[in-house]
């Protein structure tokens, strides 16, 4: 499968190059938040796997775990914010949270889209046997991490086995109707570049990957979201391990398309980490990049005072605003 896309000549911009500068540069100023529509809740750092892409660096031995009493507040938040229409559920491997549940639970019995970002792989772990028909009773939409449709490239990114259990947990899914047509499940896959290259054109590839899924195995989903590797945490110990950190920064910065900076995915989008703290994205929460002026949950009465406050930025947010651009759902153009 295609790891590249073609694109230009990499020039001389480093990681040195200020997010903030180059928005002035094309009269953007800095990003504002508008009204909030989507609560993502990291619930944790604990995952059944460690893949080397991963910006939360995510793994077995992880021990920062959202408690009850974060998860209680959150939800006290999501009831006292009408504008909030979708809740994200992120981790780790966040249905191995004791908590998962309840907040899929209670988000849909106010009447907000659950989204679950799941590894597949963890459908099959010790007490979940029961978790794919609770995520399809709740309607819960599940966005699922599949890197390539072929095992090599899925193995040497996430371990060996995963793209079998991966491919087995798809077929389960499809079997209670996920991505089916007119079952109203809706199963999404994210591909992620294997190495320091942008993503090829999304809608392209999602041909490519429905044909290949189809025609291989006999599965079905219904949208393919490219994701652009965040230069942070695992993904960027790599870069610097065989020397290309600057040179992906300048990929990234080079590549940076002012249309994408009205669609980022923090102007709409609030991301509560484990320990209840509040940040503008999961990619600043892994970053301890604080949302200015607010620290946690405790200190708010709702969501809504969020509401046009100023969005933290830094040099990974030519991630998301480099070619067609890069949110948790996918290219943005």
């Amino acid at each position: 499968m295609a790891e590249k896309t073609t694109l230009p000549p990499i020039l001389n911009a480093t990681a040195s190059v200020d997010f903030r500068e180059k928005l002035r540069q094309h009269r953007l100023g800095d990003l504002q938040r508008r009204e909030l529509t989507t609560l993502q809740v990291n619930v944790g750092k604990l995952c059944n796997q460690a893949c080397h892409h991963c910006h939360v660096e995510a793994g077995p031995k992880r021990t920062e775990v959202m408690p009850a009493s974060v998860a209680d507040r959150v939800l006290a938040l999501l009831a006292a914010t009408p504008s909030i229409q979708t809740v994200d559920i992120t981790g780790g491997a966040p249905e191995l949270n004791e908590n998962f549940r309840r907040l899929v639970s209670e988000s849909r019995r106010m009447q907000k889209q659950v989204i679950d970002r799941c590894n597949l792989t963890v459908l099959f772990e010790p007490g979940l046997e029961t978790l794919a028909e609770f995520l399809a009773a709740n309607n819960v939409e599940i966005t699922a991490s599949l890197p390539c449709y072929t095992e090599s490239n899925v193995d040497q990114q996430r371990g060996k086995g995963a793209f079998e259990k991966s491919i087995r947990a798809l077929r389960l899914l499809n079997a209670i109707g996920y991505g089916e047509p007119g079952s109203g499940l809706a199963l999404n896959l994210v591909y992620n570049p294997l190495g320091a290259s942008l993503p090829p054109t999304q809608e392209k590839l999602e041909a490519d990957y429905k044909s290949h899924l189809r025609e291989s195995f006999g599965i079905e989903f219904n949208r393919l979201f490219t994701i652009t590797n965040m230069p942070i945490k695992r993904f960027a110990d790599m870069l610097v391990r065989e020397g290309k950190h600057e040179s992906y920064m300048g990929l990234l910065a080079n590549h940076f398309n002012p249309a994408t900076v009205d669609h980022v995915m923090c102007r709409d989008l609030v991301s509560i980490g484990w320990d209840g703290k509040i940040y503008d994205c999961d990619f600043n929460q892994m970053l301890d990049l604080e949302t200015p002026g607010r620290k946690n949950i405790w200190e708010i009465d709702s969501f809504t005072e969020l509401a046009s406050s100023k969005i933290a930025t830094d040099s990974h947010c030519f991630g998301c605003t480099a070619g067609a651009g890069s949110s948790c759902g996918g290219s943005l153009q």
